[in-house]
């Protein structure tokens, strides 16, 4: 733990989360806002289902752990929701397995503190045409993909009822990325995975979530403290040359935050 302590975001889920720490992902835009508030925390594995999430819950979650999350981000669906294969290998989770997976895996996080908060995120679309044409590009013209934007629509429905049943804030992505009007040409770099457009969505809708939300303590951005926020002689001299700029809430200037505080 590097001191002082602050408040733990984890973010836990398939190759959704692993890639949002890349350039523009949507982790990577919470750990660049929230720098001086709070610790983003990737636990994202290419590839896992919701079983293997299960599986590795309580060594992820350990509820014997000194400090527990504030709030955890929580991802599977996209994998799950593949067409089974012939062998019985595969990401694929039939359905009511998969809401079953993702109920204990909620029961094990919220036992963890009475102060743990929990945001599931939906599968997103799949871009069959996009996916394909990858492929194409790729030179695997014979590559079957096994998803379909029916299965995610029937996957995230899931996941949005069980959350609702639970109690447990959640974004339907699979709605959300499609009410962008080019979301097929702009939310996804290969139909699967988001590009920095598809992102800032989801990022958006995090923010939404954390700002609206009625938890004590508040976990939105302008609710935490800033971290060494003081003033100091030593930031850069404003342009009256007496006094100094305080550098600590600089990301209340960027135009994605200004962006996000003028939506309803």
């Amino acid at each position: 733990m590097v001191g002082p302590a602050r408040p733990q975001f984890v973010l836990f889920g398939s190759s959704i989360v692993q890639f949002s720490f890349d350039s523009g992902g949507w982790g990577a835009t919470l750990a660049y806002l929230y720098g001086r508030q709070a610790d983003i925390v990737l636990r994202g594995y290419g590839g896992w289902n919701s079983r293997r999430g299960l599986e590795i819950a309580e060594q992820v979650f350990s509820k014997d752990a000194a400090v527990q999350p504030s709030l955890v981000i929580v991802y599977f669906g996209g994998n799950d929701s593949v067409d089974p294969h012939p062998s019985g290998l595969g990401p694929h989770v039939p359905l009511n397995e998969f809401v079953e997976n993702m109920r204990k895996i909620a029961t094990h996080l919220m036992s963890l503190s009475e102060k743990t908060r929990l945001i599931f995120l939906t599968p997103p679309p799949f871009n069959e045409e996009q996916y394909r044409r990858v492929q194409e590009f790729l030179g695997n013209n014979n590559r079957v993909s096994g998803r379909s934007n029916e299965a995610c629509r029937v996957y995230s429905e899931a996941c949005v009822k069980l959350c609702q049943e639970m109690g447990i804030k959640v974004i339907d992505l699979w709605t959300e990325i499609q009410k962008k009007n080019d979301w097929q040409t702009t939310c996804f770099i290969d139909g699967v995975h988001f590009s920095s457009e598809g992102s800032k969505i989801v990022a958006k809708e995090i923010l939404k979530v954390l700002r609206d939300a009625n938890w004590e303590p508040s976990l939105y951005l302008t609710s935490l403290p800033s971290e060494f926020g003081e003033d100091s002689p030593y930031d850069p001299v404003n342009i009256d040359g007496n006094t100094t700029i305080n550098q600590s809430k600089r990301w209340a200037k960027t135009s994605f935050f200004s962006e996000l505080s003028n939506q309803n």
